[in-house]
């Protein structure tokens, strides 16, 4: 399999748990993995490298998911359409509209269903 045969994710979650299982799964799916462990680092690695898809944990340190999205999507480059999944273990304390708001494409609640977000990164990077 050549590099061009890989999708980029960048994966932003500060819980090194989830990050490694989001890994494992998504190298399965033929996705080159990046991770960040803050808002900060993401916009920094999103700056500095070209990526497929980035899924954002919305409670990352030193600057939110949120915000590192909105971050993001003020960009006058191309590069500020990637598509964005939002995940969050308090989804269910925010409405659904803020992830949508702030210019997520989607999201999804922790525990992850590994499943529909292999549905989702494959919507988002056009895999199939």
């Amino acid at each position: 399999m050549t590099e061009v045969d890989y999708k980029k994710v960048l994966v932003a979650e500060d819980s090194s748990v989830i990050q490694n299982l989001l890994k494992k799964i998504l190298l399965f799916e033929n996705c080159k993995i990046t991770s960040a462990k803050d808002g900060k680092s993401v916009l920094s690695k999103f700056e500095s490298e070209d990526f497929d898809l980035i899924i954002m944990d919305i409670n990352l340190p030193l600057l939110d998911g949120l915000s590192a999205t909105k971050e993001i999507r003020s960009g006058k480059t191309k590069k500020a359409n990637i598509p964005i999944i939002g995940i969050s273990g308090n989804a269910k304390n925010l409405p659904v509209s803020d992830f949508f708001e702030a210019g997520m494409n989607d999201y999804m609640q922790k525990p992850l269903d590994y499943d529909k977000l292999i549905e989702l990164v494959k919507k988002y990077t056009g895999s199939f």
